[in-house]
C-alpha cells in the first residue's frame, strides 16, 4: 500500500491514537458523567474562538450526546451547532457502495459484472476489473489523486469521464483482486456506473434513493455555488494560523467525496442501513464483510465501509477529509453504538478519528489502553534493523539509535517504535504496530505493519543496506 502525501490523499482519514488524560472512574449507566467525559475529549481539541467540530453520540437508538464546539465561520464568529452541514468527505462512500449494491438487489447489475460492461472504453488489457473490485479498493487502476498531473486541475469542473480518463493511460498497479490501494477513481467510476445503470445522475439517485425518503435534510450535493442552508466553510492552516482553504471543483470528488450532511442525518443514515430499511441482511452482510486478496489476506475493507475491531467490539467506520474538513462516523453495531463527529478544519493534530475512537471506549464502558514498552539489549534491537521491502517494491528502513528503533518509509519521516515484546512495536503516536517474523532458522525474515483499520502492509527483509543519510 503506497504512503500518500497528506494533499493527495485528503480523502482517507489519518489514523492517530487518541490522546488526553485518563477520566475518572464512573458508574455504568451515569449518563451525566459519560456526558462530562465525552465534552472533555472534544474540549481538549477544538476550543474556542477556532474551527471546530459537532458530534453525535448514540446508544441503542437514543441520543447520549450531541453537541458542536468551536466556530463555524471564524470571520463571523459564529458558533458551530450541531444541525450544521459539513463536506464529509469520503464518508460519501458508503453512500455510493449501498446505491450500488441497491441496484444489485433490483437486479439492475451484479456486482461480478466486469466494468467494460458500463464503461466500455476503458482499458483493461487482459486485467479483469468488477464492480466489487472498484467497491473494495482492489482494482489497481491507477487513482487521479495520486497524480502529479491532478494537482494544478483542482478549480476546474470536470465531468466524471474526464476524471476516469485521467487513469486510462497509466498502467494498473497491481493484478485487481491482488493487493488493497485506497483509490478514489474507482469510486468515480461507481458514481458513473450508477449514473448508466439508473438513467439518473449520481446526485439525483442518492437525493431519491436515499435522503428524501429517510428524511435526511441537510444532507446532499456540495456545490460552491449552491446556497446551502447551515453550511459551515473549511479551514486549513499555515505558518500564521488558520487560513480559508483553498477551493476544490466539487465536481472532482463526485461519488468518491462530494456529499455533505449534519451528525443527525448521519445517525439517521446509520440506523437506517442496520435496520434493513435500505439492504436485505444478505446485501449487508457483504458490505461489512472484508475483500481478501489473492494471497489470503484481510483487506479489512467491505463496501464502502472500514471493518475492524475495537477491543473485542466489531466496528464498520469510514473517516473523510477533503479541503477544509475531516470527519469521522464509527459504528458498533454489535453494542448498538454510533458516533460521528465532523469537523471544518483540515489539520494535523485535530483529526476527528482518534476523538470518536475513545468517545466509543467511553460508552463501552473502556479504560484507556496504556501501552508500556519493555527494554531490550543492544543485540536484539541489532537484530531487527536493516532495509524491508514490500512487493510493490516500496523500502522501509529499521534503524538503531542508541536505546531506541526507528522505522521509516523510503522518502518518509523517521518514526520512534517501542517494543512490547522482543518481535512486537508500536509507535508512540498511533495504535499501528509492527511485528517482526522469522524464518524457519529463526533469523529475522519481515516484518508486518498494522494500523488499526485496513490490511496488514507485509514487508520482506533484504540485504540492502541502510542508506547512509538514514544512519544519523
Amino acid at each position: 500500500m503506497k504512503k500518500k502525501s497528506p494533499v493527495r490523499s485528503f480523502w482517507l482519514a489519518v489514523i492517530l491514537i487518541a490522546v488526553g488524560s485518563l477520566p475518572a472512574a464512573r458508574v455504568p449507566g451515569d449518563e451525566a458523567q459519560l456526558a462530562k467525559e465525552i465534552d472533555a475529549v472534544m474540549s481538549q481539541i477544538y476550543k474556542p474562538g477556532e474551527p471546530g467540530a459537532t458530534v453525535i453520540v448514540r446508544r441503542g437508538g437514543k441520543t447520549l450526546f450531541r453537541k458542536g464546539y468551536g466556530l463555524a465561520n471564524l470571520e463571523l464568529g459564529v458558533p458551530i451547532e450541531p444541525d450544521m452541514a459539513f463536506r464529509l468527505g469520503s464518508i460519501t462512500k458508503q453512500f455510493t457502495a449501498v446505491a450500488v449494491l441497491m441496484l444489485a438487489e433490483r437486479g439492475q447489475l451484479s456486482l461480478g459484472d466486469e466494468i467494460g460492461k458500463y464503461i466500455p472504453d476503458f482499458p483493461t488489457g487482459s486485467n479483469k476489473v468488477t464492480i466489487e473490485h472498484l467497491l473494495a479498493h482492489t482494482s489497481g487502476i491507477r487513482s487521479y489523486t495520486n497524480m502529479e498531473e491532478w494537482l494544478p486541475l483542482w478549480r476546474k469542473d470536470m465531468t466524471p469521464q474526464e476524471i476516469i480518463a485521467m487513469s486510462k493511460d497509466k498502467p494498473f498497479e497491481f493484478t485487481p483482486g491482488e493487493h488493497w490501494n485506497y483509490n478514489n477513481s474507482g469510486y468515480v467510476m461507481l458514481g458513473a456506473i450508477i449514473e448508466k445503470v439508473s438513467g439518473m445522475s449520481y446526485e439525483a439517485f442518492v437525493r431519491e434513493n436515499i435522503f428524501a425518503p429517510l428524511g435526511m435534510k441537510r444532507s446532499g450535493y456540495d456545490r460552491t455555488e449552491k446556497i446551502i442552508p447551515r453550511r459551515v466553510p473549511g479551514y486549513q492552516s499555515d505558518s500564521e494560523g488558520f487560513v480559508n482553504a483553498p477551493y476544490l471543483s466539487m465536481t472532482q470528488p463526485y461519488a468518491a467525496g462530494s456529499l455533505y450532511s449534519s451528525v443527525d442525518d448521519l445517525a439517521i443514515w446509520n440506523d437506517a442501513v442496520l435496520s434493513g430499511k435500505l439492504l436485505k441482511k444478505e446485501c449487508l452482510d457483504r458490505a461489512f464483510t472484508p475483500f481478501l486478496m489473492a494471497n489470503g489476506e484481510s483487506t479489512g475493507y467491505g463496501c464502502g465501509w472500514f471493518v475492524s475491531d475495537l477491543r473485542g467490539h466489531r466496528t464498520i467506520e469510514h473517516g473523510g477529509g477533503i479541503n477544509g474538513f475531516l470527519s469521522y462516523a464509527l459504528a458498533l453495531p454489535d453494542d448498538g453504538v454510533y458516533v460521528a463527529l465532523l469537523s471544518n478544519s483540515a489539520v494535523q493534530g485535530r483529526e476527528p478519528e482518534p476523538r470518536a475512537v475513545r468517545i466509543a471506549e467511553l460508552v463501552l464502558g473502556l479504560p484507556r489502553l496504556e501501552r508500556k514498552p519493555v527494554t531490550l539489549p543492544a543485540a536484539a534491537l541489532d537484530e531487527l534493523v536493516g532495509v524491508y521491502v514490500n512487493p510493490a517494491g516500496e523500502d522501509r528502513y529499521i534503524t538503531r539509535k542508541g536505546e531506541k528503533l526507528f522505522s521509516q518509509r523510503a522518502g518518509g519521516a523517521k518514526n520512534p517504535i517501542l517494543a512490547a515484546s522482543a518481535t512486537e512495536f508500536f509507535f508512540t503516536d498511533t495504535p499501528t504496530t509492527i511485528l517482526f517474523s522469522r524464518d524457519d532458522g529463526g533469523k529475522i525474515d519481515g516484518l508486518r505493519v498494522q494500523a488499526r483499520t485496513g490490511p496488514a502492509e507485509i514487508y520482506s527483509r533484504t540485504d540492502k543496506p541502510l542508506p547512509t543519510a538514514r544512519r544519523k
